[in-house]
């Protein structure tokens, strides 16, 4: 008969998981330094698998393994090995990480979005203007030439009545009498109520 080769430590080498998590259990810290080295590696391959980023899995398999020390009171044999209840336990916290981390990205980019979005509709709000414009210019075109001028210096130059009077060469009452009734054939093309 041939004996087995084994390559790195030997099996029956291996401490027995089960009394010592029952020690862990009872407050032993030399049997979880015993549990730590034997399921350490094996925590943190688990882990680097899900997250991929090294100083995140040491995080993670750290938290881990002081959970294991935190609740080997609840471990129970009937239910699987000590090592199977830690790497399952290691696989959780793990894929935890990761959803954890895709919702505050997710939560991060609706933000992004939010402070994006304008409060109204911008094209909207564009078209609605360029329409007005457009409305506004088409009742410009109804007024007399002086009417027209009197309204284009006041409101779009900003002049007084005094000085549209003298852009215009007209006397000052003129000048107010052509831009009231310029108003008011504008309003009236508008469709503005008084």
């Amino acid at each position: 008969m041939k004996e087995a080769v084994y390559i790195g430590k030997n099996p029956s080498a291996q401490p027995d998981l089960q009394k010592l998590i029952h020690e862990v259990a009872l407050g032993d810290q030399d049997s979880f330094a015993a549990v730590y080295d034997a399921v350490a590696g094996s925590v943190l391959g688990v882990v680097r698998a899900v997250l991929r980023d090294q100083a995140q899995s040491e995080e993670v398999a750290q938290e881990v393994l002081v959970e294991v020390w935190r609740t080997a009171p609840r471990y129970r044999p009937e239910r699987g090995t000590v090592i199977n209840w830690v790497l399952t336990m290691a696989h959780q916290r793990a894929v935890d990480r990761v959803r954890s981390a895709e919702a505050a990205a997710a939560r991060d980019h609706k933000a992004a979005l939010l402070d994006r979005t304008p409060e109204y509709d911008e094209v909207t709000e564009q078209v609605e203007n360029r329409l007005e414009r457009e409305q506004v210019r088409r009742c410009l075109r109804t007024l007399t030439e002086i009417q027209r001028q009197a309204v284009t210096l006041a409101y779009y130059r900003g002049l007084t009545y005094r000085q549209v009077a003298e852009a215009l060469a007209l006397p000052l009452g003129t000048a107010k009498t052509r831009l009231r009734d310029g108003l008011i054939r504008l309003r009236d093309c508008l469709g503005v109520s008084a």
